[in-house]
């Protein structure tokens, strides 16, 4: 690592660490609409990580991908939880519009968050981070979480995967930011306790 970079990453880390959790630490201007959320509380991987790591079990982080993203991409290692806010249904049909599989709301996703946060004593004045692939779905899961009711629910906004590259020799690839990009923890093997496992 150059001295310029640690320099860098130090003077973020210490910039981190002076925020109050009620302070935004992404400027909302910055973010794209399909991310901007109602509450307008953005972090970033490394900033979602250094929160975090500040606030401890004073804050509720949550992997909101599906299923098949998390047993197939990985996990952050700092979530407490995954709950899927959208999810494939059991024969999915082919959404051509947006060229995937069709994803409906998790109707479970503020059920689930509120038992799980219950068991650890917080509640919906308590810190929430959420966390999708590149930050769209977050935004959504984090709109609904305040209509329930919650106040401080932070969107990651390049997610776990990070956004895509417009050109260069890895166009199309999601290189750009991201937790997997920033090289925070992470990890293919599941905490099953973590895991959302719906009774049917």
């Amino acid at each position: 690592m150059t001295a310029k970079k640690h320099l860098l990453q130090l003077g973020f880390w210490i910039c981190l660490s002076s925020l109050s959790t009620n302070v935004l630490a992404l400027d909302a201007a910055n973010v794209p609409p399909i991310k901007q959320t109602k509450l307008q509380l953005y972090v970033d991987a490394n900033e979602a990580y250094g929160l975090k790591q500040k606030l401890g079990d004073k804050a509720f982080f949550v992997d909101v991908r599906t299923r098949a993203e998390v047993a197939y991409v990985g996990m952050a290692s700092a979530a407490d939880a995954h709950i899927p806010y959208v999810e494939h249904p059991f024969e999915a049909a082919w959404d051509e519009k947006n060229g995937r599989f069709v994803l409906d709301v998790n109707s479970d996703f503020g059920p689930e968050l509120a038992r799980r946060m219950s068991a650890k004593g917080l509640g919906k004045d308590d810190t929430v981070i959420l966390m999708c692939r590149s930050g769209d779905r977050s935004a959504r899961a984090a709109n609904l979480l305040k209509e329930l009711g919650y106040s401080k629910v932070y969107s990651v906004v390049d997610g776990f995967e990070g956004d895509l590259a417009k050109d260069g020799p890895q166009a199309g690839q999601r290189v750009i930011n991201g937790w997997k990009n920033a090289k925070l923890p992470w990890s293919y093997k599941l905490d099953k306790t973590k895991l959302y496992l719906p009774q049917f």
